[in-house]
Protein backbone atom coordinates (compact mmCIF):
# COMPACT_ATOMS: atom_id res chain seq x y z
CA UNK A 1 0.00 0.00 0.00
CA UNK A 2 2.48 2.65 -1.12
CA UNK A 3 1.81 6.28 -0.29
CA UNK A 4 -0.95 5.59 2.22
CA UNK A 5 -0.92 7.99 5.14
CA UNK A 6 -1.87 7.38 8.77
CA UNK A 7 -2.12 9.77 11.71
CA UNK A 8 -1.52 8.19 15.12
CA UNK A 9 -2.23 10.34 18.18
CA UNK A 10 -0.99 10.03 21.78
CA UNK A 11 1.68 7.71 20.44
CA UNK A 12 4.89 8.71 22.15
CA UNK A 13 5.14 5.40 23.98
CA UNK A 14 3.19 2.27 24.83
CA UNK A 15 0.48 0.93 22.55
CA UNK A 16 0.34 4.01 20.34
CA UNK A 17 4.07 3.90 19.65
CA UNK A 18 3.84 0.19 18.86
CA UNK A 19 1.08 0.88 16.35
CA UNK A 20 3.09 3.64 14.68
CA UNK A 21 6.11 1.34 14.33
CA UNK A 22 4.01 -1.49 12.88
CA UNK A 23 2.35 0.76 10.31
CA UNK A 24 5.67 2.22 9.24
CA UNK A 25 7.08 -1.30 8.88
CA UNK A 26 4.13 -2.16 6.62
CA UNK A 27 4.86 0.78 4.33
CA UNK A 28 2.52 3.43 5.67
CA UNK A 29 3.61 7.04 5.87
CA UNK A 30 3.06 7.95 9.52
CA UNK A 31 2.34 11.23 11.27
CA UNK A 32 2.81 10.68 15.00
CA UNK A 33 1.80 13.02 17.80
CA UNK A 34 2.00 13.12 21.58
CA UNK A 35 2.03 15.77 24.27
CA UNK A 36 5.42 14.69 25.63
CA UNK A 37 7.54 15.27 22.54
CA UNK A 38 8.28 11.55 22.22
CA UNK A 39 5.73 11.21 19.42
CA UNK A 40 7.44 13.94 17.42
CA UNK A 41 10.77 12.18 17.77
CA UNK A 42 9.27 8.79 16.92
CA UNK A 43 7.49 10.01 13.80
CA UNK A 44 10.68 11.55 12.45
CA UNK A 45 12.73 8.45 13.31
CA UNK A 46 10.26 6.38 11.25
CA UNK A 47 10.79 8.60 8.22
CA UNK A 48 7.50 10.39 8.71
CA UNK A 49 6.14 13.43 10.50
CA UNK A 50 6.15 14.18 14.20
CA UNK A 51 4.14 16.65 16.26
CA UNK A 52 4.17 17.69 19.87
CA UNK A 53 0.44 18.00 20.38
CA UNK A 54 -2.02 16.94 23.05
CA UNK A 55 -5.13 15.17 21.79
CA UNK A 56 -7.31 17.18 24.20
CA UNK A 57 -6.26 20.46 22.52
CA UNK A 58 -8.44 21.30 19.48
CA UNK A 59 -5.89 23.70 17.97
CA UNK A 60 -3.12 21.13 18.33
CA UNK A 61 -5.22 18.56 16.47
CA UNK A 62 -5.83 21.10 13.69
CA UNK A 63 -2.06 21.58 13.43
CA UNK A 64 -1.48 17.83 13.12
CA UNK A 65 -4.04 17.39 10.36
CA UNK A 66 -2.98 20.51 8.46
CA UNK A 67 0.68 19.52 8.67
CA UNK A 68 -0.09 16.04 7.39
CA UNK A 69 -2.22 17.28 4.50
CA UNK A 70 0.33 19.95 3.59
CA UNK A 71 3.08 17.33 3.45
CA UNK A 72 1.29 14.43 1.78
CA UNK A 73 -2.06 15.68 0.49
CA UNK A 74 -4.17 12.91 2.01
CA UNK A 75 -5.12 11.04 5.18
CA UNK A 76 -6.06 7.40 4.65
CA UNK A 77 -6.28 6.34 8.29
CA UNK A 78 -6.42 7.75 11.79
CA UNK A 79 -5.61 5.83 14.95
CA UNK A 80 -6.93 7.65 18.01
CA UNK A 81 -4.80 6.50 20.88
CA UNK A 82 -5.21 7.98 24.35
CA UNK A 83 -3.29 8.44 27.56
CA UNK A 84 -4.52 7.36 30.97
CA UNK A 85 -7.64 9.28 32.08
CA UNK A 86 -8.24 10.32 35.70
CA UNK A 87 -9.05 7.64 38.26
CA UNK A 88 -10.52 7.69 41.75
CA UNK A 89 -13.42 6.64 43.90
CA UNK A 90 -16.61 6.98 41.87
CA UNK A 91 -18.24 10.01 43.53
CA UNK A 92 -14.96 11.57 44.64
CA UNK A 93 -13.87 12.28 41.07
CA UNK A 94 -14.12 16.03 40.48
CA UNK A 95 -16.08 17.71 37.71
CA UNK A 96 -12.76 18.95 36.40
CA UNK A 97 -11.44 15.40 36.04
CA UNK A 98 -14.66 14.21 34.37
CA UNK A 99 -14.34 17.06 31.86
CA UNK A 100 -10.66 16.27 31.33
CA UNK A 101 -11.60 12.65 30.62
CA UNK A 102 -14.31 13.80 28.21
CA UNK A 103 -11.76 15.83 26.25
CA UNK A 104 -9.21 13.00 26.24
CA UNK A 105 -11.44 10.05 25.41
CA UNK A 106 -14.47 11.23 23.47
CA UNK A 107 -14.11 14.78 22.21
CA UNK A 108 -10.61 14.10 20.88
CA UNK A 109 -12.14 11.50 18.56
CA UNK A 110 -15.07 13.73 17.61
CA UNK A 111 -12.77 16.65 16.84
CA UNK A 112 -10.26 14.67 14.82
CA UNK A 113 -13.08 12.99 12.90
CA UNK A 114 -14.40 16.44 11.96
CA UNK A 115 -10.97 17.45 10.73
CA UNK A 116 -10.15 14.41 8.58
CA UNK A 117 -13.57 13.45 7.22
CA UNK A 118 -13.66 16.09 4.44
CA UNK A 119 -10.27 14.91 3.15
CA UNK A 120 -11.37 11.27 3.29
CA UNK A 121 -14.56 12.11 1.42
CA UNK A 122 -12.59 13.89 -1.32
CA UNK A 123 -10.19 10.99 -1.79
CA UNK A 124 -12.92 8.32 -1.80
CA UNK A 125 -12.61 6.74 1.63
CA UNK A 126 -10.59 6.10 4.74
CA UNK A 127 -10.55 4.30 8.05
CA UNK A 128 -10.53 5.37 11.69
CA UNK A 129 -9.64 3.18 14.66
CA UNK A 130 -10.24 4.35 18.21
CA UNK A 131 -8.49 2.93 21.24
CA UNK A 132 -10.96 1.88 23.94
CA UNK A 133 -10.91 -0.49 26.94
CA UNK A 134 -12.28 -3.93 27.77
CA UNK A 135 -14.00 -2.27 30.74
CA UNK A 136 -16.33 -0.36 28.41
CA UNK A 137 -18.32 -3.64 28.22
CA UNK A 138 -17.80 -4.81 31.79
CA UNK A 139 -17.56 -1.65 33.90
CA UNK A 140 -14.89 -1.77 36.59
CA UNK A 141 -14.85 0.55 39.61
CA UNK A 142 -11.10 0.85 39.22
CA UNK A 143 -11.62 2.87 36.00
CA UNK A 144 -14.84 4.94 36.34
CA UNK A 145 -14.01 7.75 33.90
CA UNK A 146 -12.58 5.38 31.32
CA UNK A 147 -15.52 2.96 31.53
CA UNK A 148 -18.26 5.55 31.24
CA UNK A 149 -16.75 7.65 28.48
CA UNK A 150 -15.51 4.76 26.38
CA UNK A 151 -19.01 3.30 26.46
CA UNK A 152 -20.05 6.63 24.92
CA UNK A 153 -17.19 6.27 22.43
CA UNK A 154 -18.71 2.97 21.32
CA UNK A 155 -21.98 4.73 20.53
CA UNK A 156 -20.25 7.57 18.70
CA UNK A 157 -18.26 5.15 16.56
CA UNK A 158 -21.42 3.33 15.53
CA UNK A 159 -23.16 6.59 14.68
CA UNK A 160 -20.18 7.77 12.65
CA UNK A 161 -19.90 4.43 10.87
CA UNK A 162 -23.56 4.63 9.83
CA UNK A 163 -23.34 8.26 8.77
CA UNK A 164 -20.23 7.91 6.57
CA UNK A 165 -20.56 4.38 5.22
CA UNK A 166 -21.72 5.68 1.85
CA UNK A 167 -18.53 7.74 1.64
CA UNK A 168 -16.51 4.54 2.12
CA UNK A 169 -15.19 5.73 5.47
CA UNK A 170 -15.06 3.03 8.13
CA UNK A 171 -14.56 3.35 11.87
CA UNK A 172 -14.02 0.73 14.55
CA UNK A 173 -12.98 0.63 18.19
CA UNK A 174 -10.31 -1.63 19.64
CA UNK A 175 -10.86 -2.33 23.35
CA UNK A 176 -7.63 -3.81 24.72
CA UNK A 177 -7.08 -5.77 27.90
CA UNK A 178 -3.78 -5.90 29.79
CA UNK A 179 -0.68 -5.42 27.65
CA UNK A 180 3.04 -5.60 28.24
CA UNK A 181 3.39 -1.86 27.66
CA UNK A 182 2.77 -1.69 31.42
CA UNK A 183 4.37 -3.69 34.26
CA UNK A 184 2.64 -7.01 34.81
CA UNK A 185 0.53 -7.57 37.91
CA UNK A 186 -0.12 -11.15 38.86
CA UNK A 187 -3.71 -10.50 39.93
CA UNK A 188 -4.50 -8.90 36.59
CA UNK A 189 -2.85 -11.73 34.67
CA UNK A 190 -4.88 -14.33 36.55
CA UNK A 191 -8.11 -12.71 35.31
CA UNK A 192 -7.17 -13.34 31.67
CA UNK A 193 -8.35 -16.68 30.23
CA UNK A 194 -5.25 -16.84 28.02
CA UNK A 195 -3.18 -16.53 31.19
CA UNK A 196 -0.85 -13.76 30.04
CA UNK A 197 -0.58 -10.11 29.13
CA UNK A 198 -0.92 -9.28 25.47
CA UNK A 199 2.05 -8.17 23.42
CA UNK A 200 2.07 -4.66 21.98
CA UNK A 201 2.85 -6.19 18.59
CA UNK A 202 -0.38 -8.22 18.72
CA UNK A 203 -2.52 -5.13 19.20
CA UNK A 204 -0.55 -3.22 16.56
CA UNK A 205 -1.12 -5.92 13.96
CA UNK A 206 -4.85 -5.94 14.76
CA UNK A 207 -5.07 -2.18 14.21
CA UNK A 208 -3.05 -2.49 10.99
CA UNK A 209 -5.56 -5.08 9.77
CA UNK A 210 -8.56 -2.90 10.61
CA UNK A 211 -7.28 0.00 8.51
CA UNK A 212 -6.27 -2.29 5.63
CA UNK A 213 -8.30 -3.20 2.56
CA UNK A 214 -8.66 -6.69 4.03
CA UNK A 215 -11.03 -5.24 6.62
CA UNK A 216 -13.03 -3.34 4.03
CA UNK A 217 -16.35 -4.85 5.17
CA UNK A 218 -15.83 -4.19 8.89
CA UNK A 219 -17.25 -0.97 10.33
CA UNK A 220 -19.00 0.20 13.48
CA UNK A 221 -17.54 -2.64 15.54
CA UNK A 222 -15.72 -3.04 18.83
CA UNK A 223 -13.02 -5.64 18.22
CA UNK A 224 -11.87 -6.78 21.64
CA UNK A 225 -8.20 -7.65 21.93
CA UNK A 226 -8.25 -8.71 25.56
CA UNK A 227 -7.22 -12.36 25.90
CA UNK A 228 -10.85 -13.25 26.64
CA UNK A 229 -11.22 -11.17 29.82
CA UNK A 230 -14.52 -9.61 28.76
CA UNK A 231 -17.38 -11.77 30.06
CA UNK A 232 -20.23 -10.22 28.03
CA UNK A 233 -21.17 -11.68 24.65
Amino acid sequence: MPDKVAIITAAGSGLGAGIAKELAAQGWRVAVSSSSGKGEALGKSLGGLGFTASNDDPQALERVVKGTLDAWGRVDAVVNSCGHPPKGDLLAISDQDWHRGLDMILLSVVRLSRLVTPAMERQGGGAIVNGSTFAAFGPDLAFPVSCALRAALGSFAKLYADRYAQANIRTNNVPPGSFDSLPEKEAAKQRVPLGRYGKVEELAKTVAFLISDGAGYITGQNLRVDGGITRSV
